[in-house]
């Protein structure tokens, strides 16, 4: 195909897209043909536009130059937006972060070799999270003419989508012709209803340029995958109602699958006399300040989530995957003698055992579980119940814990030379700062994480996003360039440690670069604190953890011309004030915030739960062997 001819047809195309206010529009309207002669470079764009994907994150090389060429073309017309970034990990991570806040889509494009690992890499988040995000993958050629440059070394056919098939799902376009099964195939992935997550599509350099004559456009798929309804009734629903109402201890733990489920979440708890306990992921899903939420629970949980983890005889998992941290390693619930697990995941719906399943949407399934509990006879109470009241003080007990530490807020720290804020102090500080201005806290992997989401009291869904899935650090400063992709814009913070910072610092590039405008909250205590206390709760020693060298952030974020830099100070006053001069800053801007790690219970926010991990493993192991469940 004459090059010239193809690019005044792509612009041509273009263009009529952009006149008519979008590609369906055009189709409909007979502006774009319905049959055209392209290339599969130019398909894929249009297969991806028809599925309003309207984003593209590049990270451009020779593995991509084919489908960079078309998106230029596409962008200058306004159909599109193209986001060149400096590193395909921080791509993949405000992707995910994108479609976590704002439910948009996009598509990180990599090159070839280097460029997918990478991403691969950084998609655990999406994999994790249940995140919709396609990416877009240079590939070896279909020729096999020789090893390509970049690919994965190896004399065998098609290990890039052997690595892609086991991170998830994934389509290498060997046959051009494929393309509308390739795009069906990522749309049933990335649209998912109830688990979204990363889609491969595979791009051999040779086939992005091959010519399609005469090729349908209707072939290129559109819509969504339906949602699951309730679970079907075959009496499971009256048997699940007499557990609960035979019950005397019931704990409801709220997973990622019941984000939605706040209203009935609140019905249920009254209904079934029961408590509920978050995990990380559902954060505001009910108010923070709920007399039946008794927050985070886990082995990094509470003091009241745990508790009553420990003692409910009956688990209503809703939602959740159970994974290690959030049931403790399967031993979170050694009093349960019935599980009720409402899930629209069949894996996760069959996880525990002694196990009413009810596979379904969880709000949906939740509702119609309310209905058919209010035709059951309650039992008759005066004012609150032993187990509400048990857990209240519980409550209370952690909020008390909590105090302590707010009242303490800064301790002495050799290394630092004097009295610093602790992490606990600053995070509380920062997040109900973020809390009065409406801005979206991300948190970042490590001690940050695991002190914020004990910390975080929010009211509603979406002020804070917890990335525990696979705690993968740097994604919170990554996060912040979603500030720049949404439709609708926001101010996010992403408080972050000195470590998860310095693995993805582009972001102070790529930040000004786009228009980003948010903060990073650096909280720097010169190591991994939390490998750290984990060392010395098992081994009493730490290794190979702490730092040693000290780095100025704040002229390292200065240097970067568009960047606002502040030192957070040693005190609440100076952080609340560098948080007031950050927000007024137009764009994106750091602050460093030294704080405390030592062996002062003051410092953090302590453990309540167990965990399978070093020389903790053999009691865990023999105690979920025992329990059974």
């Amino acid at each position: 195909m004459n090059l010239e001819k193809l690019s005044k047809a792509r612009d041509a195309r273009a263009k009529a897209i952009a006149k008519a206010g979008g590609i369906e529009e055009a189709l409909d309207s007979g502006a774009l043909p319905k049959f055209i002669d392209t290339t599969l470079s130019e398909l894929i764009v249009l297969g991806l536009l028809r599925q309003d994907v309207r984003r593209f994150l590049c990270v451009l090389g020779h593995g991509s130059t084919e489908v960079g060429e078309v998106l230029r073309i596409y962008e200058r017309a306004g159909v599109l937006r193209t986001y060149n970034l400096r590193h395909e990990g921080e791509a993949a991570h405000a992707a995910a972060a994108l479609r976590w806040v704002s439910g948009e889509k996009a598509a990180v494009v990599c090159s070839i070799g280097p460029g997918p690992l990478q991403a691969i890499a950084a998609s655990l988040v999406a994999a994790s999270d249940g995140l919709g995000v396609w990416f877009l993958l240079g590939d070896e050629t279909t020729h096999d003419e020789g090893p390509n440059m970049q690919q994965i070394p190896k004399p065998q056919q098609g290990t890039l989508l052997q690595l892609c098939n086991v991170m998830g799902s994934a389509y290498s376009l060997h046959t051009p012709e494929a393309i509308g099964t390739a795009l069906q195939r990522g749309m049933n992935t990335v649209d998912h209803p109830h688990r979204a997550g990363p889609f491969y599509l595979l791009m051999p350099l040779n086939t992005q340029p091959a010519e399609l004559k005469h090729f349908n456009l209707d072939a290129l798929p559109t819509g969504a995958p339906p949602r699951l309804g309730l679970a079907v009734d075959d009496g499971a629903y009256a048997e699940a109602a007499e557990a609960l109402l035979a019950a005397e201890r019931v704990v409801v733990k709220v997973g990622g699958g019941a984000r939605n489920a706040g209203p009935e979440l609140d019905t249920f708890l009254e209904l079934s006399d029961a408590v509920a306990v978050t995990s990380p992921l559902v954060s505001g899903v009910i108010p923070s300040g709920h007399p039946r939420n008794m927050t985070v629970g886990g082995s990094k949980g509470s003091i009241s989530g745990n508790y009553a983890m420990e003692e409910a005889d009956v688990l209503v998992a809703l939602g959740t995957r159970a994974v290690c941290q959030s049931d403790c390693s399967r031993t979170g619930y050694p009093k349960a003698k019935r599980v009720i697990n409402i899930s629209a995941d069949l894996d996760s719906v069959m996880h525990y055992n002694r196990s009413i399943r009810l596979l379904g949407d969880a709000s949906l399934t939740l509702d119609r579980l309310n209905a058919v509990l209010r035709k059951f006879p309650r039992k008759a109470r005066q004012g609150p119940s032993a187990w509400l009241k048990a857990c209240t003080a519980k409550r209370a007990e952690w909020e008390a814990f909590k105090a302590e530490r707010y009242n303490a807020p800064a301790l002495h720290d050799p290394v630092w030379g004097g009295p610093v804020l602790t992490q606990p102090a600053a995070i509380k500080a920062v997040t109900d700062w973020a809390r009065a201005k409406d801005a979206v806290c991300f948190f970042d992997a490590g001690d940050v994480q695991a002190n914020g989401f004990q910390i975080v009291e929010d009211e509603r869904p979406g002020q804070t996003f917890t990335e525990t899935g696979a705690s993968y650090m740097g994604f919170a400063v990554s996060a912040l360039l979603a500030t720049a992709l949404a439709s609708t814009p926001f101010y996010g913070v992403a408080l972050t440690g000195d470590g998860s910072f310095t693995m993805q610092p582009q972001i102070l590039i790529d930040g000004v670069m786009h228009g980003a405008k948010g903060c990073i909250v650096l909280l720097d205590n010169r190591r991994m604190g939390a490998i750290t206390g984990l060392q010395y709760a098992q081994f009493g020693a730490e290794y190979a953890t702490n730092d040693s060298v000290e780095v100025d952030y704040v002229a390292w974020a200065q240097s970067v011309k568009g960047v606002a830099a502040f030192h957070g100070g040693r005190s609440l006053d100076e952080l609340r004030a560098a948080l007031d001069a950050a927000q007024a800053h137009p764009g994106l801007s750091l602050i460093h915030v030294p704080v405390y790690f030592g062996p002062d219970p003051l410092g953090g926010m302590g453990v309540f739960g167990r965990w399978n991990v070093g020389n903790w493993c053999d009691d865990v192991q023999r105690m979920r062997l025992k329990i059974g469940l």
